[in-house]
Formats: structure tokens, sequence, C-alpha cells
């Protein structure tokens, strides 16, 4: 590990670690990813009980709720306090296929989760599957103008034999590692980022009416919750850096991109256990569904829920 990492991660670890008086946290790894204890997500949750979740997802990220019951409406429920819930672009592309009558565009979208509730966006892969929703590293829908603030992913049904994880990567960590002088350099530039990439380029889902959407972002962003840098670009929906000539910005992305997902010290890997949600901070996040449980069957849903536009 080189110096600037080192450093980087070390005043990560020696900060002040919040305490909690009605909740049990345990730390995954020690940059990010934790387990809470002692909420039931299917009973109304007290101001004080929610700051103490919010404090945790502050603090780490990414945050596991074991053995939880829910409903749909509970799963929104909980969503909603954070914010209005967010509706998938996919949704959108789907409703164009019915209003064409396009049967096979229909049951493409149904495949990915499109159908149904807009609100919930249904997660499942099993020995039909040729690709699953979240393989490779990535950030939720950053196409949109303002991307979902945070995600709330439930999994009912896990495949055996240890299958099925999801990791995490720390994009705080991820742009203090990197030395100062490239820090200083990615600052000034912006990226594109274009749901044309994942949705069409990867699943094959039908384009919606109006297209995919497009949005340019600040590649170095503050987080308007703990006022700290972040990297915002990933492999899923970044496609350019309009401010450099295209091998540049290519050579560029590959870099940061390799950054990211070669550092083993920006990771967690959450195991899922049955009806375990994990809540994630998509704002300063990255995840990634690991796809080693095939022919075997995975199922789940995820509520998101919207955030604002990122900012340098």
């Amino acid at each position: 590990m080189d110096q600037y990492a080192l450093s980087a991660i070390g005043a990560w670890n020696s900060r002040q670690r919040p305490d909690y008086k009605l909740i049990k946290v345990t730390p995954i790894n020690p940059s990010i990813g934790a387990e809470v204890e002692g909420v039931d997500l299917t009973r109304p949750i007290s101001p004080e009980l929610f700051a103490e979740i919010n404090t945790a997802l502050n603090e780490h990220h990414a945050i596991c709720f074991r053995d939880q019951k829910l409903s749909d409406e509970d799963h929104k429920r909980f969503g909603r306090m954070f914010g209005k819930l967010h509706t998938h672009p996919g949704h959108a592309a789907r409703a164009k296929a019915v209003a064409a009558g396009d049967k096979e565009a229909i049951a493409r979208a149904d495949l990915y989760g499109f159908g149904g509730d807009p609100e919930i966006l249904h997660i499942k892969a099993d020995e039909t599957s040729k690709n699953v929703a979240g393989e490779g590293w990535h950030t939720d829908v950053t196409c949109d103008l303002e991307p979902p603030m945070g995600s709330m992913l439930y999994i009912k049904e896990i495949p055996g034999q240890g299958g099925g994880a999801t990791m995490f990567m720390n994009m705080h960590l991820a742009y203090e590692t990197l030395s100062p002088t490239m820090q200083k350099f990615l600052e000034g530039l912006t990226a594109i980022h274009n749901g044309a990439k994942p949705y069409t380029g990867n699943y094959g889902v039908q384009v919606p009416e109006g297209g995919w959407p497009e949005s340019e972002h600040p590649v170095v962003c503050t987080h308007p919750g703990n006022g700290r840098k972040m990297l915002y670009v990933n492999s899923g929906f970044t496609v350019s850096i309009p401010q450099l000539a295209p091998h540049e910005s290519d050579a560029l992305l590959d870099m940061l991109f390799r950054h990211c997902a070669s550092m083993p010290e920006l990771h967690c890997r959450v195991q899922w256990t049955p009806n375990m949600l994990t809540l994630w901070d998509n704002r300063c996040t990255q995840h990634h569904a690991v796809w080693d449980y095939f022919p075997a069957k995975r199922v789940g849903q995820r509520v998101s829920i919207i955030g604002e536009r990122p900012a340098a």
C-alpha cells in the first residue's frame, strides 16, 4: 500500500466513533458496513431510535438488519422516513412497451423487476437468468439528475452454499486514498452518466419514451450530510469526462475504476440471510451483487429514496 492510501486509511480508522443507547452496532469492516441489532422494522420507530439508525448509516454507510419479516408497506414506510421514494426509470420503459403492445419488451422489463408497484424494484435470479441486476460495481441510477440518496434491499430467499453476497465500497476513502495531486486535478472535472449503458447495453431493456436519463455530475462531490469529499464516478453509468479528449477520458476513468475495484481496504462483503434488509447511503458508496450462485435462486426487492443533485 502506498503512503497516500496508508495515511488516509489510518486517519479514517482513528476517528472518534459515536455511542449508541438504543441499538447495538457491530462493524463489518473498519472502512464500511455494520450490523444493527435492537430494531424491529415492522413496528413504529421513535424519533430517538431513528436518530441512532441515521447516525449508524452516516458512520458506516451500509447497515444491515437481520430477521425482519417485512410486508411491502413495512419496507416502504421505513424508506419514507428518509424521504420521498424513488421510481426507477425502468418503469417508464415498461410503460412504453405496454402502450406499444410489445410482449417481448414487457417480459424483458418484468425480468429486471420493472413491473408492479413503481416504488419497488423486484430482484430475482435463478437458473433462467442470463445476467443479474447489480452485477458489477456501481452507484444506483447516477444517470438521474437527482440520484437516490439511499437504497434498501430486502432479501427474502437466498441461495445455498453461502453465495449471493453484496459487496460495498467507501467512496470517501476512494477519493482520500488518491494522491493530493490527483485529487486537485479531479476537482475541476465533471462526468457524464448515462442510463443507456446498463439498461439497454447490459440488460437489453427497451428505451423509454424520451430516452434514458443522462446527467452531468462533478467527478468529486461533497456529501451534503457530513461535508466530506467523495469520488463520484462508477463503471455502471459513467461514460465520459467532457473536459478531456476521448482517449484521455477513457484512460482516466479506467484508472479510477481500477483504483476503486482493486483496493479491498475500501470494501466490505455483506452475506445475506433470509428476511434481511440492508440500507446504504447511495451518495458515498458503490455496491456489487456477486453472482456466484448460478443456477440457484435469490429473491428480494429494493426501495430507494430520492436524493438531491450532487454538488462539488
